[in-house]
């Protein structure tokens, strides 16, 4: 838990450009994980769900700024 609570708090600490930056580099690694999958090659099955969970984290992350900036419009 400790793990992924650190892990959170690091992508809360950049930019927006810097998640856009580490959502695409994530995607291409989850490309080529399902690749080696599929040709039989993948060894460490866990490092797909790893890198979906921190897909997942970065998108909330981006929708939560978003929710954020929007809200702060409507109120000034």
């Amino acid at each position: 838990m400790q793990a992924r609570d650190m892990n959170a708090a690091k992508y809360r600490a950049m930019t927006a450009d810097e998640l856009d930056d580490e959502l695409k580099k994530l995607k291409k690694e989850q490309f080529n994980l399902r690749f080696q999958g599929a040709t039989g090659q993948l060894e460490g099955t866990n490092r797909i769900k790893e890198v979906r969970r921190t897909i997942a984290r970065i998108k909330t992350l981006q929708n939560e700024a978003v929710a954020k900036a929007s809200q702060s419009e409507q109120g000034a």
